[in-house]
């Protein structure tokens, strides 16, 4: 049978990156083929060149045994090509319905056809437990939501080759394994199935072969059946990935952060905050496991004070932080970090970096006046060989501090980021998802610069749906649901079914 797809010689390149370099593997028809690797290692490059979204420097493409040049998504979409990407392609001020609608309107007569791309969504979303609603704004959904509105477009699309880039970084496991009978059913109906994915347990799960890159090349390729998580890792990072991570021992200091009765609601009167009550110490990880968009974002916006609470109390070091005397979050994020909060975003590419600047820019946002000389002028030479330093200490690639941020991958954006805050010395970390998206060489290497901060008695506050990390990491647990605390577990008392039934709604009694 003819292969769905073939890659023969393909390469890219970004200036002086070199993307992909003479990558060929095919894919079978009717298979579920993984691509993995580690992040900048060319993947969505290769699968972005696949849809049209980029166009090769040179090489083949060959799409069911006839040569393609695929010059727009446009021309993919006709060939039956369909792509969810990592980084949503979505309008945020246009509803669900909107953006599904966008490039298949079907002339000027709207009306009859939007009310059947509704109803047809909402059958969609019933059948397979979406739970996004059509007629909702994308700005006003929460991550996990817009990833899911990524998953609907191909679904109502029924594209016969569906290209999936980390689709289930910000899924629950129930919602992954919704997701994987979607991709079951697809396969059973001839379809072919591309995933991209960090997660060698989903590889290993749904997969049937799994090609390997690094580097921008092509490392190897195998039959899932015939490989291990242990032979993928190795491959992907060329080296042993550590098990349990080094940490000292569990010895907390002082208080920190004190939460108390924290409230909010938004503009509607709708509760997304309710009595929201902690305490987080010096040299401790305390991680928020719950479901996403149970009020944990929200909770991040105000501690790091890109929001203001309806009520309660935040004391940040024995002082009480300053939401009353505002009538709007206006310059609370830069009075935070100055008072020695630091703040890795759940959303790296609307509140992490600006995609645009260059990865030197990047590292001192937020942090101008302290990069500035006794004239309070830039001192750039000062400031790139600081960058310089970062990006070794991070292991950023490409290690080139005038490559514009927007070219790297999502991981490396993220160690970015990382390095930034970490920088800074905070007294306090606030972190977001730290690992969405993201290789496992890269998690080991965030997590090891999560408990180097922890154990030299900075407080760090996770938020993460993965509930693996927050067994790494954690010495505390607190679970939401529903904008409330449902419990709260020592790491000693980790259990899945317990945490789960907790993030269902269970509250504690």
């Amino acid at each position: 049978m003819q292969p769905a797809v073939e890659f023969r010689n393909i390469c890219k390149a970004f200036g002086a990156v070199q993307a992909n370099a003479d990558v060929s593997f095919s894919i079978a028809k009717g298979s579920i083929h993984g691509v993995i690797g580690e992040n900048g290692a060319g993947k969505s490059t290769l699968m972005s060149i696949l849809y049209g979204y980029y166009n090769a420097d040179s090489g083949a493409l060959l799409i069911d045994g006839q040569a393609q040049d695929i010059r727009t998504s446009q021309q993919a979409i006709a060939l039956g090509i369909g792509m969810v990407h990592q980084h949503f392609m979505l309008v945020e001020n246009f509803t669900v319905l909107d953006n599904v609608m966008l490039g298949t309107e079907g002339g000027f007569k709207l009306a009859s056809h939007r009310a059947a791309t509704e109803a047809k969504l909402r059958e969609i979303c019933t059948r397979y437990r979406l739970d996004v609603d059509p007629l909702a704004k994308i700005e006003d959904l929460s991550v996990g939501a817009q990833q899911r509105v990524e998953i609907l477009k191909q679904i109502y699309r029924s594209a016969n080759i569906l290209i999936l880039d980390e689709p289930t970084a910000v899924l629950t496991a129930q919602e992954t394994a919704s997701l994987f009978e979607i991709l079951r059913l697809f396969k059973e109906q001839g379809k072919t199935i591309v995933l991209i994915t960090h997660k060698l347990g989903e590889i290993m799960e749904i997969t049937d072969q799994v090609t390997v890159m690094r580097a921008g090349r092509v490392a190897g390729a195998v039959q899932t059946a015939t490989t291990s998580k242990e032979e993928l890792a190795n491959m992907m990072v060329g080296r042993p990935i550590q098990g349990e991570l080094p940490r000292a021992p569990y010895n907390p200091g002082p208080a920190v952060l004190e939460v108390a009765g924290l409230q909010l609601q938004d503009a509607a009167g709708v509760r997304l905050l309710a009595d929201i009550d902690f305490t987080l110490r010096a040299g401790e990880i305390v991680a928020i496991a719950g479901v996403s968009g149970n009020g944990q974002s929200e909770l991040m916006q105000i501690l790091s004070g890109m929001r203001l609470p309806s009520g309660g109390k935040v004391a940040f070091l024995g002082t009480e932080l300053p939401y009353a005397k505002r009538s709007d979050a206006d310059g609370l994020p830069a009075t935070f970090r100055k008072l020695g909060i630091g703040h890795v975003p759940e959303d790296r590419l609307r509140d992490g970096v600006i995609k645009d600047f260059s990865v030197m820019q990047n590292t001192v946002f937020g942090y101008q006046d302290r990069v500035c000389n006794r004239w309070g002028l830039f001192d750039f030479k000062a400031i790139a060989a600081r960058c310089g330093d970062l990006l070794k200490a991070f292991d950023v690639r490409p290690a080139n501090p005038e490559l514009r941020i927007g070219l790297l991958s999502g991981g490396n954006q993220q160690k970015v980021v990382i390095a930034r805050e970490v920088s800074a010395k905070p007294k306090l970390m606030l972190v977001g998802q730290p690992t969405r998206g993201v290789d496992i060489g890269t998690i080991e290497s965030i997590h090891t610069q999560l408990l180097k901060m922890r154990d030299e008695g900075v407080a760090i506050l996770l938020v993460s749906v993965e509930l693996e990390e927050v067994r790494a990491l954690a010495d505390r647990i607190i679970v939401m649901s529903g904008g409330r605390i449902t419990g709260e577990l020592k790491i000693e008392e980790f259990d899945t079914t317990r945490i789960g039934l907790l993030m269902g709604g269970m509250h504690k009694t």
